[in-house]
């Protein structure tokens, strides 16, 4: 087993590109199904702004930030990268951000 740990970070929605607020539970759930996979994880509670734009359309975010310290192993990787999809899909998004770095736990 691995030694090295790699963080997970994961910008959520807290509206639709619509503008529509975000069911409490889409964020709930996310909470809960990534703990039930890794026996942890963590949230701020404070709003994170954000905008962006693609072509012509200015996006204003209101975001929630999860972060996870799991091994860092192929098998967790691709893991993030598939439930990217499934989060992408659950809050109606073009995309989702989520970045990923080596950490160092003392």
């Amino acid at each position: 087993m691995s030694d090295s740990f790699r963080r997970f970070e994961i910008l959520l929605p807290r509206r639709f590109n619509d503008g529509r607020a975000v069911p409490d539970e889409f964020i709930a759930d996310t909470l809960l199904e990534l703990r039930t996979q890794f026996g942890a994880i963590s949230s701020e509670t404070q709003t994170i702004l954000g905008q962006w734009q693609q072509e012509d359309q200015l996006y204003r975010d209101e975001l929630v930030r999860l972060f996870l310290d799991v091994p860092d192993t192929v098998d967790n990787l691709q893991f993030f990268i598939d439930y990217k999809e499934t989060l992408k899909t659950r809050f109606d998004q073009r995309d989702i951000w989520i970045t990923t770095y080596l950490i160092e736990a003392l």
